[in-house]
């Protein structure tokens, strides 16, 4: 009776350890499930890759928000030069979004950075004449993302060519600086066959433009990329999108400009601003270092204080970006940074030259 009872014991007690064991190694997984999904994921590991549909339902707001509400702090502050390029350097923003994109991201675009655009074009497959957005007759996904850059720019050329002098593209997950866009193309001809963006190496020799940073043409390279398509010197060769207009430019003599500010910092950033500002954030074998035309740099040397866009960014970064740059003011400080100065401009010059020669003999 004794020896049975014992073997009970045994056997109650193992089958509870195996049970609570499985129970713990269930809830263990659960725990570590969800630390992994609260993370911020790098997965950005397609250098063509943008553009993206909101499927997933995070960071979805509901409205918007008005940052001009609070234009009274700002009362009084000196925006000569700022209203002065405004004036000169007329910038036309079209934004590539879709019919479902419309009320999940590029409503928030309308109501930050595009609202400092000369002019701004929502750009999608349909038409929606409430937003408004214009239709170019498209299919939606990754293979039409060239189809719709190549409308896009044909609908521009034909209806807006004489409204501004530089023609910006953007994702409706692009953050744009436009008061910064304007002093980096201040110093540039727009009757110049010319583009700025994030130059990437590999595939074109003269290297092409990210498309998710966005990039920007000057009015000569958009009459040639146009005239490109009628002529037959371009086409629409594959569905990637900044490859193969990098090609076309390439091929129609439209140089690909140097957009990294005086000091070597780069301007246009594929990611959003964490990604590039913390020194291991991305892993050593991710595609940004094979593919960026000048050296990649980690931390806070990564970006230009005069920085013009950062990509992927949801509706709620949009809304911190926005803060961050048009309304937060250190108290006691004048502008830092004067990239336009003669004696800081002399020493950028000397090191730019030494570094686009050690390039040049790569």
């Amino acid at each position: 009776m004794a020896f049975r009872k014992y073997w009970l014991n045994v056997l109650t007690f193992a089958l509870g350890s195996a049970i609570g064991f499985i129970l713990f190694h269930l809830l263990f997984n659960l725990i570590l499930e969800g630390e992994i999904q609260i993370q911020h994921p790098v997965f950005y590991n397609d250098p063509h890759g943008h553009h993206h549909s909101d499927n997933d339902g995070s960071h979805q707001l509901i409205g918007q928000m008005n940052f001009s509400a609070d234009a009274g702090q700002h009362k009084g502050e000196n925006k000569i030069t700022a209203e002065n390029l405004y004036q000169k350097v007329r910038i036309l923003c079209w934004v590539m979004t879709s019919p479902q994109n419309l009320e999940t991201k590029a409503k928030h675009v309308k109501v930050t950075w595009a609202q400092h655009c000369n002019k701004v074009l929502f750009l999608s497959s349909e038409e929606n004449k409430g937003f408004p957005a214009v239709g170019l007759g498209t299919k939606e996904g990754r293979e039409q993302l060239y189809w719709k850059t190549i409308k896009a720019f044909h609908y521009v050329h034909d209806h807006y060519f004489d409204e501004a002098d530089w023609f910006m593209k953007a994702d409706d997950d692009t953050y744009v600086a436009l008061d910064n866009l304007r002093w980096l193309l201040s110093k540039y001809d727009s009757q110049k066959p010319i583009y700025f963006g994030r130059k990437f190496k590999p595939y074109v020799k003269q290297g092409y433009m990210s498309g998710g940073a966005g990039y920007v043409l000057s009015k000569e390279a958009l009459r040639r990329y146009v005239a490109a398509f009628k002529t037959g010197k371009c086409d629409h060769s594959t569905f990637i999108e900044d490859l193969a207009l990098g090609k076309c430019m390439e091929s129609i003599n439209v140089e690909a400009g140097d957009s990294r500010d005086s000091t070597g910092k780069e301007t246009f950033h594929p990611f959003v601003p964490e990604h590039h500002l913390i020194k291991g954030y991305l892993p050593s074998n991710f595609w940004i270092w094979k593919y960026d035309y000048y050296p990649t740099v980690e931390g806070p040397g990564c970006c230009s204080d005069l920085a013009v866009s950062f990509h992927y960014a949801d509706p709620v970064t949009m809304y911190q970006l926005e803060y961050f740059i048009y309304h937060l003011r250190p108290y006691g400080y004048k502008f830092r940074y004067s990239p336009d100065s003669e004696k800081q401009n002399s020493s950028d010059a000397v090191k730019l030259k030494a570094e686009n020669a050690v390039m040049a003999s790569k």
